[in-house]
């Protein structure tokens, strides 16, 4: 249904509440604006979500239907954010220093009620960084733990050039605590679905209807989507990046300076804690030279 150009719930359905947290003071007021403007009832505060979260309930975090955010992606978070949380959101693991791509997806999981589903815009790398690695990657073994426990549904791999911060694409990760398919993941490669625009490219209506198209009809569509099983995201080491199963333009994929610097940071996090984990064990055997001193 359609009233001044909008698309309006039924009357038959109950309104709709939406609650935010942004940090940043302008945001903060543009969110507030746009749900006074198109006549939402919510509760937006301001605040640092990752330390302190404002909506609680029963001594907990409160729970949501749906969650959803674009968080600003790769963010840096001292790993004590995550030892000394209080309100249980890390159960996967601890996210790399490097990138808390991962650790506000267990937020969200962690405010997502029974039965709901999350969608979140990330870095492409959020899906891939780790894999193939000899040993553990955190990362890689967080995003493992979300699909064994059969909670990602789909990754949607977006165009580049569509955000104002970033040139780099992203990816629309959906997590459902209820998947109508379970024991698969829908994979779309969208990476060529976009109108030329200055100064950035956009998706047009035609893009978005075909993209969610093939969600909704959970749909394997030739050079765009691919349905994949758990078992298949084992064998790729849990590498859910579409344009590993959806190829394009046969074209090998090649990974981003971006993406580079972040796998850096996170092998030198990885060499920093071996080398204090060595210190102890030299210290403990009464050897005076350590290793980094």
């Amino acid at each position: 249904m359609n009233g001044n150009g909008r698309k309006i719930i039924p009357d038959d359905i109950a309104p709709l509440r939406f609650y935010g947290q942004e940090i940043n003071p302008a945001t903060f007021a543009i969110a507030r604006m746009n749900t006074f403007i198109h006549d939402m009832e919510s509760e937006i505060a301001i605040g640092d979500t990752m330390n302190h979260p404002a909506f609680m309930k029963d001594g907990g975090l409160r729970k949501f239907n749906i969650v959803t955010a674009n968080p600003m992606w790769n963010q840096n978070f001292p790993i004590s954010t995550y030892e000394h949380d209080t309100f249980g959101r890390f159960s996967f693991g601890i996210p790399p220093q490097s990138s808390a791509d991962w650790g506000w997806v267990q937020h969200m999981f962690a405010s997502l009620k029974e039965g709901g589903k999350i969608g979140i815009v990330l870095d492409t790398g959020a899906v891939s960084r780790g894999s193939g690695n000899v040993g553990a990657n955190r990362e890689r073994d967080i995003r493992k733990s979300f699909v064994e426990r059969d909670l990602v549904e789909a990754v949607i791999l977006l165009p580049e050039n569509l955000f104002y911060n970033t040139s780099a694409p992203g990816i629309i990760m959906v997590i459902n605590r209820a998947k109508q398919h379970p024991g698969e993941m829908l994979l779309i490669n969208a990476s060529k679905l976009f109108a030329k625009g200055r100064p950035k490219n956009y998706l047009a209506d035609e893009h978005i209807e075909h993209i969610s198209g093939l969600y909704l009809d959970w749909k394997a569509s030739a050079g765009v989507s691919a349905i994949i099983s758990k078992e298949e995201a084992a064998r790729n080491d849990y590498n859910l990046s579409p344009s590993r199963y959806v190829a394009t333009n046969g074209k090998e994929e090649v990974l981003p300076p971006e993406e580079a610097m972040v796998l850096l940071q996170e092998a030198d996090e990885e060499r920093a804690e071996a080398d204090r984990e060595l210190n102890e064990v030299l210290a403990k055997l009464g050897l005076g030279v350590l290793i980094g001193e």
